[in-house]
């Protein structure tokens, strides 16, 4: 017998609040109070404190980091667990197949436009910049093995490394790869997106990251625990967005270099930054159709001619190979990677592992509501597999090609260039070693900066709908706002600390973020429950 749902969220006609009811229109703007004047406002005092004494506020970024995954790694790698676990149990019960926006709703974009637009906005600069670094990084730490100095390990090989043994280094050096960028941080990405979506298309309630907790809050979600709710959902966004336009920055700068001569100083990093941040505007004001989606669109037929090239260029025969080889090795070392107790290998897991958790954290207050936002119509069954599972696939294969050519150049035909040369520079320093050399590298670039336009331009509109009480439709300017902001906040990072800076801010961002995320799965999971005995979905709908 089934049990009674809570009251508490089984109907939406128990729920008395407007959108923007709260809002106030000022200079031409229509902002939540006091949620735009908050976060706005720590930003602005953010972006002056650390442009006025930079030494200072890089040694603070120096501490925070470490003295955060040495402390709170077993907080993200738990989380990280639960939410891989609750995205796979919605997809085989029941409640899978409760639609978003209710029975009669469809899909306002196709898969082509929607995967485009999440891959993009989910994976981003972040697989260009990566893509060959970190599995090439792993494949050194793990061939030269475990490094022991007054009984603490020094080394960075994940788990127990595979010293001298170069297919065992590859396929642990793959495996850890994979499991950075598979199901983990999508699981993050969808918990938060199915949540917005579901109370925003279902229960007709703003698309705030307050609305998630009305099961839990009742009616003081529009109270100050809402406010304080979405300026945490501010600032992880922002701070999380930073951290990828900085390494946008650096590795664009880098291209250039290598391709133009033009030195990668923090002058010309800061001018990139500016150019690209005015192109981020102009995307902004064009709106999500003609914008985000259109670059977004572009992106991914770009990205995939990139693979394409690679593929037939590169050693073709191992990436294929490599792609089931990898498949199996990442399933295989999944459980120990994903092990929060008793780690030896501590380096691997902080400097790696729970810096990418709290940077996937910070991203997905960002990445979750802009996919929320397009993903009305589809069932949460169809949104889980789709949000889950094609981008952890198109992550192996991307890997696979990008990082498994690396590996094959260093270990096969001993090119010791893209071994020793700077995490930035390792794509087209591998790329220099395949036809075409120039355009491939030139392909790179753009890419990145093409990354980079979407990233901030996603990332406006989801502050802005916060910081408009749930509207998506606010002023332009106030997009222009948070889109300079965004820019300003990454020059200001990179000028106090460099990428050690924008780690730090990501993770200390992310932290918090991840505790609200956890309860936000019990009040989706009482939610969906509710939502069963409300809603009567048609046995013959899709999806199901």
């Amino acid at each position: 017998m089934e049990e009674e749902p809570n009251k508490s969220t089984a109907t939406v006609d128990d729920i008395d609040y407007e959108v923007g009811q709260d809002n106030i229109q000022v200079f031409g703007l229509d902002i939540h109070n006091p949620v735009f004047a908050i976060s706005g406002g720590v930003v602005v005092v953010f972006v002056i404190l650390t442009l006025l004494f930079p030494v200072t506020t890089g040694d603070f970024f120096a501490w925070l980091r470490p003295w955060l995954t040495d402390n709170f790694d077993w907080l993200l790698m738990i989380a990280g667990n639960l939410f891989v676990l609750f995205s796979l149990v919605l997809i085989v019960t029941p409640l899978g197949s409760i639609r978003l926006g209710g029975a009669d709703a469809r899909p306002d974009y196709s898969y082509l436009g929607w995967f485009s637009m999440l891959f993009a906005a989910g994976m981003g600069i972040g697989l260009m910049y990566f893509g060959v670094s970190e599995p090439l990084g792993h494949y050194q730490a793990a061939l030269g093995g475990v490094t022991v100095e007054n009984g603490v390990r020094t080394d960075w090989a994940p788990l127990g490394g595979a010293e001298g043994d170069t297919a065992a280094a590859q396929s642990l050096a793959m495996a850890a790869t994979i499991y950075h960028w598979g199901l983990h941080p999508w699981a993050i990405y969808a918990v938060l997106a199915l949540s917005l979506a579901f109370f925003s298309y279902n229960r007709g309630l703003p698309l705030t990251l307050r609305s998630v907790f009305y099961p839990l809050l009742g009616e003081r979600v529009w109270g100050w625990p809402g406010h304080i709710i979405d300026t945490l959902a501010v600032f992880a966004t922002l701070f999380g967005l930073a951290t990828s336009l900085g390494f946008g920055a650096e590795q664009a700068m880098a291209g250039i270099e290598f391709l133009f001569g033009i030195p990668a100083t923090d002058g010309n990093k800061v001018i990139l930054i500016v150019v690209i941040t005015a192109i981020a505007l102009v995307s902004v004001v064009a709106g999500l159709e003609a914008g985000v989606k259109r670059l977004s669109e572009i992106n991914m037929a770009l990205a995939l001619t990139l693979l394409l090239f690679i593929l037939l260029a590169g050693p073709t025969l191992v990436i294929v190979t490599g792609f089931f080889r990898n498949t199996v090795s990442y399933f295989t070392y999944l459980l120990p990677l994903a092990n929060p107790f008793g780690r030896e290998d501590v380096n691997f897991l902080h400097g790696w592992t729970t810096f990418y958790w709290a940077w996937w954290i910070s991203w997905s207050p960002f990445v979750g509501m802009f996919i929320a936002r397009v993903s009305r119509g589809r069932t949460v069954r169809e949104f889980m597999t789709c949000v889950l599972i094609v981008p952890t696939v198109l992550s192996i294969i991307w890997m696979s090609t990008f990082g498994g050519t690396a590996i094959d150049q260093v270990a096969v035909a001993g090119n010791a260039l893209v071994a020793e040369a700077s995490d930035d520079l390792k794509l087209f320093i591998m790329a220099n070693a395949l036809p075409l050399t120039q355009i491939v590298s030139f392909v790179g670039i753009v890419l990145v900066i093409i990354f980079f336009v979407t990233s901030s331009d996603s990332g406006s509109l989801v502050i802005d709908t916060i910081t408009a009480g749930g509207k998506v439709d606010a002023p332009t300017a106030q997009r222009v706002f948070w889109a300079s902001f965004e820019g300003l906040v990454a020059i200001t990072l990179l000028l106090s600390g460099g990428l050690a800076a924008l780690q730090s801010a990501a993770v200390a961002t992310g932290l918090p973020f991840a505790v609200l995320l956890v309860l936000m799965m019990f009040s989706t999971w009482r939610g969906l429950r509710g939502e069963r005995y409300v809603t009567t979905i048609p046995a013959s709908a899709p999806g199901q």
